[in-house]
């Protein structure tokens, strides 16, 4: 398919003009039965339908997802396959922790902005219910020299290594790397470096809860939720989110005991994100393609940015670092910005975030003149976040750019800001405008 020639500057406008989700839901619940593969197949030939795309417009498809399925862990080829899309279509896998889908979407975006795309389909898929687990390295070893022994005894032999503990399966890794520290403790940390209270942690939990069961009730995600009919005996239909709390309280929240810092923490389940299946995509095109197509977009992708700290330092705070950055392509500045949808991987690290933003000393610690601006807590996450809805890793950025770019239509207005932290120090904002 021949492309659009690219303006003189280099850059089309990539429009957003499609969105779609699964519920997210608890892990080892409603989804248990399913991979991500499944939900990531779903949620896209949903998508194509509802949105009434051609599939002969789509170029590519950009899918992305955090903990692999060994058995297919080309995901994005693999839905291309399975959901009977054109088999031309080019698609690849990308992985960036929690901003997985933030950077699928950013992939295909450049694609499209220097005309080597016109359509897109991008998103994420996670399946918590269906973690890979690993062998034992001796035992992996043992394994490997048995299917090249050519007799029994010969196949026998690489076991009589093997102790009861080489045995026991291998769950993927929970710590950084390089540090040792589970996000948990890194939050404990922030919480401590940063003097943020159990308690404004646990408004930010009350508040996830109140905006989500708020949303639900008003009809706010009839346009984004899918309903899935659950294999394998497809008598339970999931048609919403099972984490939502709408009888949360603040009396409920405190009564929880702290999970990773058991004698002086603040974090608990209550107001981190939970282990959550899920599936989320988008479809992106040209503005000139949209147009012609007769799409009428939710909103463009103004600017986008990725940003990095020490993780030996403050885990968490990616986004305090990208936001400024990517305010400044845009050419705009927070006061702009009409609002904030941040990622709740952890309450604490939303109010370690918001305080970065608003203070003088971190200004001067990214050489900038000032602070980048404090943010109305009216106007962030105002259709719930992470803690209530749930975190599927490799979805999340996908369903935060759709659920934000409705809010804006529902409540006419113009611009938003998002930002996802992620593994390793980093932190992914993208600036949003309809």
């Amino acid at each position: 398919m021949a492309k659009a020639k690219v303006p003189a500057n280099g850059h089309r406008r990539v429009a957003i003009v499609g969105g779609l989700r699964t519920p997210f839901v608890k892990a080892n619940t409603v989804f248990n039965d399913l991979s991500a593969l499944d939900l990531g197949r779903l949620v896209v030939q949903e998508l194509v339908q509802r949105t009434e795309l051609d599939a002969k417009e789509l170029d590519l498809v950009v899918f992305g997802q955090v903990i692999p399925t060994l058995t297919a862990p080309s995901v994005a080829r693999e839905i291309v396959l399975l959901t009977g899309l054109p088999r031309r279509v080019e698609a690849h896998t990308v992985m960036r922790a929690c901003a997985t889908s933030i950077q699928s979407m950013v992939a295909a975006a450049n694609e499209i902005s220097l005309g080597n795309a016109d359509v897109a389909i991008t998103g994420g898929t996670e399946s918590m219910s269906d973690p890979p687990l690993f062998t034992s390295r001796p035992l992996a070893q043992a394994l490997v020299s048995a299917s090249k022994a050519k007799n029994l005894p010969a196949k026998l032999k690489p076991f009589q290594k093997i102790k009861a503990k080489d045995l026991l399966p291998v769950p993927p890794a929970i710590a950084e790397y390089t540090t040792g520290m589970s996000m948990g403790d890194s939050a404990e940390k922030m919480a401590k470096e940063n003097g943020i209270s159990r308690r404004e942690q646990d408004e930010i939990a009350l508040a996830s809860h109140q905006n989500a069961a708020r949303a639900w009730k008003q009809g706010a995600f009839a346009d984004e939720v899918m309903r899935v009919p659950v294999p394998p005996r497809y008598k339970e239909t999931a048609s919403t989110d099972n984490i939502v709390r709408e009888d949360s309280t603040l009396e409920a929240l405190a009564a929880l005991k702290p999970v990773f810092d058991r004698r002086y923490g603040t974090v608990t389940a209550g107001n981190a994100s939970p282990l959550t299946d899920g599936a989320a995509a988008l479809l992106l095109m040209s503005e000139e393609k949209a147009k012609a197509l007769g799409y009428q977009p939710l909103g463009f992708l103004r600017s986008h940015a990725f940003a990095a700290t020490d993780p030996g330092d403050q885990l968490l705070q990616g986004p305090a670092y990208a936001a400024p950055i990517a305010l400044d392509r845009a050419g705009m500045s927070l006061k702009d910005i009409d609002l904030v949808d941040m990622h709740e991987a952890f309450a604490v690290q939303v109010a370690s975030n918001l305080q970065a933003l608003a203070s003088k000393a971190f200004a001067e610690k990214l050489g900038r003149p000032g602070p980048v601006g404090e943010v109305d807590r009216s106007r962030l996450n105002v259709h719930g976040g992470s803690i209530a809805l749930g975190h599927p890793f490799a979805a999340t950025g996908a369903r935060i750019i759709h659920q934000v770019l409705r809010a804006l239509k529902r409540k006419n207005l113009g611009t938003a800001l998002v930002t996802v932290c992620a593994q390793g120090g980093n932190g992914a904002a993208v600036v949003l405008e309809r």
